[in-house]
């Protein structure tokens, strides 16, 4: 395959993730002050954003629907990562770190990311349309998954409190990572055309035709600095989850709103790409990066979070409270509702964008 006719080996793309992990190593162990902090969040924002390009860069290269698992596999292992490195920190109700951070991911991604891709299609293109097969079959195993991980430790009766019992756990993580093994599969070999864009009369969306597929030795490149901003974030979010941690509670507010913050933060490179996806019309693939991440976060941080909570202290507390399973149920009816008919209008955007709402304002004021 030729060489890219254009490439761009200065460009700020391929600096930032080496001068963003740089910072980090400059940063971590320190307590920087308000200047130094400011900085971070600036380098921060400039990681996220590159990691959304080369992500794309990727995804060009591979095609759907590998793309959005790409990126949402390596979030997500960012994600739990960050989790632990906070768990083994120490730092104040760590118990449910696991659970506020892995909810607000569910909410945030089928409510606020789901909300955002269908209000933006349908504004540019009155009404947007993806497959409600393979939608439909993503939305499943993502409630699957979120009832049995974060609503049944509630009505478990072998140990107090909302927490599973040693044998409960290891069946739930082992039911969890085989439910997102057997999601992949279809999704990329069984019934990969599940979750292509599709036209309005229900047939695949042809390619994008505006650029050229990127060479394999521009994809390999993008895949590498991908990886290098993702861990440049979590990193630099950890530095600035310390100040986060003492401003939620100078402010007095919940401690969940930690778990808010790191879900954002995480999120923020697939929140971009899946915009970007929508304002395309790919509205297949924004919902792919959507319940793909949702199902990720899951999948993955549960039997990872499950394994080590035999090495970390303390208890680890699943099960969400009652104006949690409430909103959770309200999503998955809403969900359902919005996926079954293939396409969407504005009011489904903003209905989810609603729910979202809620889920904040509850967060802040319990």
């Amino acid at each position: 395959m030729s060489a890219d006719p254009h490439p761009r080996r200065l460009s700020w793309t391929r600096v930032v993730p080496p001068v963003s992990l740089l910072a980090l190593v400059l940063v971590w162990g320190r307590h920087p002050g308000v200047v130094g902090l400011s900085v971070v969040a600036v380098v921060l924002a400039a990681a996220v954003l590159a990691a959304v390009h080369h992500a794309e860069v990727v995804a060009h290269r591979v095609g759907e629907p590998y793309g959005s698992l790409v990126l949402a596999v390596a979030v997500t292992v960012i994600e739990v990562a960050l989790i632990l490195t906070l768990m083994v920190s120490g730092g104040k109700d760590t118990s449910v770190l696991a659970r506020d951070t892995v909810f607000a991911a569910v909410m945030i991604t089928c409510n606020g990311i789901v909300g955002l891709c269908l209000l933006t299609g349908a504004i540019r293109f009155g009404t947007t349309h993806f497959n409600a097969e393979g939608t439909g079959a993503a939305l499943a195993t993502v409630v699957t998954l979120a009832t049995t991980c974060l609503v049944l430790p509630d009505f478990t009766t072998t140990t107090p409190g909302p927490e599973f019992s040693g044998s409960q756990l290891a069946f739930v993580a082992v039911a969890s990572l085989t439910l997102y093994v057997m999601f992949v599969v279809t999704q990329t070999v069984r019934h990969r055309d599940f979750f292509l864009p599709v036209t309005s009369g229900g047939d695949l969306l042809a390619e994008d035709e505006h650029a050229a597929r990127p060479s394999d030795r521009r994809a390999l490149t993008s895949l590498g600095l991908l990886l290098v901003s993702l861990v440049a974030v979590v990193g630099l979010a950890k530095v600035e989850s310390s100040p986060i941690e003492d401003a939620v509670a100078s402010l007095g507010l919940p401690q969940a709103v930690v778990g808010v913050i790191i879900a954002l933060l995480v999120l923020l490179p697939e929140s971009i790409a899946a915009f970007n996806a929508a304002r395309r019309g790919r509205t297949q693939i924004s919902l792919n990066l959507a319940l793909g991440s949702a199902m990720a976060s899951i999948g993955l941080t549960i039997p990872t979070i499950a394994v080590a909570s035999i090495w970390l202290d303390g208890p680890l507390r699943l099960g969400l409270d009652p104006t949690h399973i409430v909103l959770l149920a309200l999503t998955s009816v809403v969900s359902v509702l919005t996926v079954v008919p293939g396409r969407a209008t504005r009011l489904q955007g903003g209905v989810h964008l609603v729910v979202l709402a809620a889920f904040l304002v509850l967060t802040l004021q319990p």
